[in-house]
């Protein structure tokens, strides 16, 4: 029983180690081995169970041992050696289910830790794929604004251009109207020489019927 119990000792104790001491790929092969080992959770309980049930007696019979001492003065020589072997038995178990337990926890707290990590890598990677997005749409941000600096641009020039365009064509307006009046002024002359030229031929015609009127 006890080389059995050093046995289990030293194989959580080294299960232990490796689960705090990265070796290669050991500690992956334990976390894989503690998984499959937790997944027969009624096993390991009725392990832990048997091992505390024998711990108890171990403790019940060390303290009959002392009481049965006490009451002759002292232990006989076969008391004092089942006195030590239960003592050390009981040692041997209470150290078996600590480690048991903090392996258990162990094994809790790296899984947690695994999934955190691999957590926190996916939000790393979102993270870069959100700064990239960010990057691009600040790129096109900027090269919107110059297309807007360059269309304000051209807009400007557009106006400039359609101001000279709406002076020349005001300018223009005033040569059209000026153009038109002095037409119509020369219309009006035109009409006027046209009637004292009318008046002219009356008169002319006029003096020749009295010149021929004299002849007569």
């Amino acid at each position: 029983m006890i080389q059995l119990l050093f046995m289990v000792l030293c194989l959580e104790s080294m299960v232990a180690f490796l689960l705090m001491v990265k070796i290669g790929p050991l500690r992956e092969l334990v976390m894989k081995c503690l998984d499959q080992v937790k997944m027969r959770k009624g096993t390991v309980l009725t392990i832990a169970g048997t091992i505390s049930a024998i711990l108890v007696s171990n403790f019940i019979s060390i303290i009959k041992i002392q009481n049965k001492g006490a009451k002759i003065g002292t232990m006989t020589p076969m008391d004092q050696v089942l006195w030590r072997t239960n003592l050390l038995e009981a040692t041997l178990m209470g150290f078996s289910l600590f480690l048991g337990f903090l392996i258990d926890r162990m094994h809790h707290y790296l899984r947690k830790l695994i999934v955190l990590r691999s957590s926190a890598g996916s939000s790393k990677k979102e993270f870069e794929r959100l700064e990239k997005e960010k990057l691009q749409l600040k790129e096109k941000a900027d090269k919107a604004a110059e297309e807007i600096k360059l269309s304000q641009k051209q807009l400007s020039s557009l106006t400039e251009t359609l101001k000279k365009v709406k002076l020349e064509s005001e300018e223009k307006d005033k040569r059209v109207e000026t153009a038109e009046a002095h037409v119509a002024a020369l219309q009006k002359q035109a009409a006027d020489l046209l009637l004292e030229y009318d008046r002219l031929l009356e008169d002319n015609q006029n003096l020749q019927n009295q010149a021929h009127g004299y002849r007569s």
